[in-house]
């Protein structure tokens, strides 16, 4: 099967940009492997965009069909191009092993429709607003605009190139949670794995660090607030009186990237799956015809219209417009925090009580500030480094035990701006894993191998059971699952 050569030629552009070091795979706020200053990642895409609109390479074709899922030789090569750009190792050759990731990607995908696993488009928003805000928070970007040129898009572009990539993601993780959710292995089981591992190769438990952190959301100016509440007024009327659809305007105007390209369509899902305030207003609406009240969330400002209701889920639609944070209000959050750091140190009060009173994070506050890193198999918190939201990984780096830190800006778990100060509770340097100190660390190495041979047993039962057909250059292939060549 060939594809059209130019069609195909600037999809691959708009995807190889991706990778000159800002990669669309690397969601988390908490770390990346983004180097913005090596240009060549964008005169390597760029060349391998080119190649496929001059046609110094082959057309784009489907290499492999998994199921009913075809895999694309241009899907290969970006792949590949991407782990270059990230300093991957590939385990054996990748023009047989990156097809094969892919087509693993497409089984979970498959099996996650079948089991009916879905992701809000809520939590899309969620994650590509974190990573879009992690990505401006750096030195060498720091603004939109800077993004905007690295990129060779405007921001509301690189929200839609990232949605469905996050979506994909996110599915693949929960059907992989799914399958080893009741998996549990025991003290006894922990120790007898260690007991027969060779002293060499006891694993080494890298630098973990307890933080706490205060925060101080900066406060918006009741102009910006009175300015979206008139906008949203506005977008209210002229759909009232028939000048537009409340789709055209979410298109055009709403801040939802996930939800703005389906004209604000956010599709079924239930009450808990939402914030509650939005919540409860979506669920009192009653006739299609009549939108919402203006309701404030903890994303900002919507107004809503209901589509349908099917037992206890919804669908309707929305626009979101965010009030945007002004430079004083940050620097007035900083200087109150700096305030309240400089009380600190002279032991008018803890660090903890402070935190507990003060604090804007609801996360951190009922724990006095203690960060929490929660994990599929455990809750503690003891953090690695790089498992840090990679602004306080960044402070925190050269902090001495029970310092605290200067005040400067994150983004949070929900995308907003806020200001922070942190105190390093405790550092324990990298050392050989031991059964009565790091039990727990063991713990979890034991569990993941035991989840990583479900998951294997699972993928190569699935390969069985479903339709797999390759190219002939495939079929002498060296793979990490067996079954894929008949």
């Amino acid at each position: 099967m060939k594809i059209n050569k130019a069609k195909t030629g600037m999809l691959l552009f708009g995807a190889a940009l991706s990778v000159m070091g800002i990669q669309a795979g690397a969601f988390s706020a908490k770390k990346s492997p983004l180097s913005l200053s090596d240009t060549t990642k964008v005169d390597t895409a760029k060349q391998v965009a080119d190649t496929y609109v001059s046609g110094k390479n082959t057309i784009d074709e489907v290499i492999w069909v998994v199921g009913d899922e075809p895999i694309l030789l241009s899907e290969v090569e970006i792949t590949k191009l991407q782990g270059e750009a990230e300093g991957m190792k590939w385990d054996g050759d990748p023009e047989y092993l990156v097809p094969e990731q892919i087509a693993v990607q497409k089984l979970f995908l498959h099996q996650a429709a079948l089991d009916s696993i879905s992701v809000s488009e809520s939590e899309i928003a969620q994650g590509v607003e974190q990573q879009i805000n992690y990505w401006i928070s750096l030195p060498q970007i720091g603004s939109k605009e800077k993004l905007e040129e690295y990129q060779r898009k405007s921001v509301a572009q690189i929200r839609q190139d990232l949605h469905d990539d996050y979506k994909n993601r996110q599915l693949v993780q929960k059907m992989q949670e799914q399958l080893v959710s009741d998996l549990k292995v025991s003290p006894a089981e922990v120790r007898a794995y260690f007991k027969k591992l060779p002293a060499d190769s006891i694993p080494t438990i890298p630098t973990r660090v307890e933080v706490e952190i205060l925060t101080q959301t900066p406060k918006i100016e009741k102009e910006e607030v009175s300015r979206i509440k008139n906008q949203l007024r506005d977008y209210t009327d002229r759909v009232n009186k028939g000048e537009t659809s409340f789709e055209t305007l979410a298109r055009l105007y709403s801040e939802d990237p996930g939800s703005a390209r389906q004209g604000g369509e956010l599709g079924f899902i239930g009450r808990a799956a939402l914030d509650p305030a939005f919540a409860g207003a979506a669920f009192n609406l009653t006739d299609p015809k009549k939108l919402s009240k203006i309701v404030e969330s903890e994303f900002g400002y919507h107004i809503i219209q209901l589509i349908d209701k099917r037992g206890d889920k919804i669908n309707v639609r929305h626009i979101l417009l965010k009030p945007k944070v002004s430079q004083a209000s940050i620097d007035a959050a900083k200087a109150r925090l700096d305030s309240i750091g400089n009380d600190i140190r002279a032991k008018k009060f803890t660090f903890e009580a402070a935190a507990a009173y003060v604090s804007d994070d609801k996360d951190t506050k009922n724990s006095q500030g203690l960060m929490v890193n929660s994990t599929a198999s455990s809750r503690t918190s003891r953090f690695r480094m790089q498992d840090l939201p990679t602004e306080v990984a960044r402070v925190v780096d050269t902090m001495k035990v029970d310092e605290i830190s200067a005040p400067f800006t994150m983004a949070n778990a929900r995308g907003k701006v806020v200001c922070a100060i942190v105190k390093l509770k405790s550092r324990t340097p990298e050392h050989r894993a031991s059964i009565t100190e790091d039990f727990q660390e063991m713990k979890d190495i034991v569990l993941a191998e035991r989840r990583k041979e479900v998951i294997h047993d699972w993928v190569v039962k699935k390969i069985k059971d479903t339709y797999v057909r390759m190219l002939p250059k495939y079929r002498n292939g060296k793979y990490q699952y067996e079954g894929w060549v008949r």
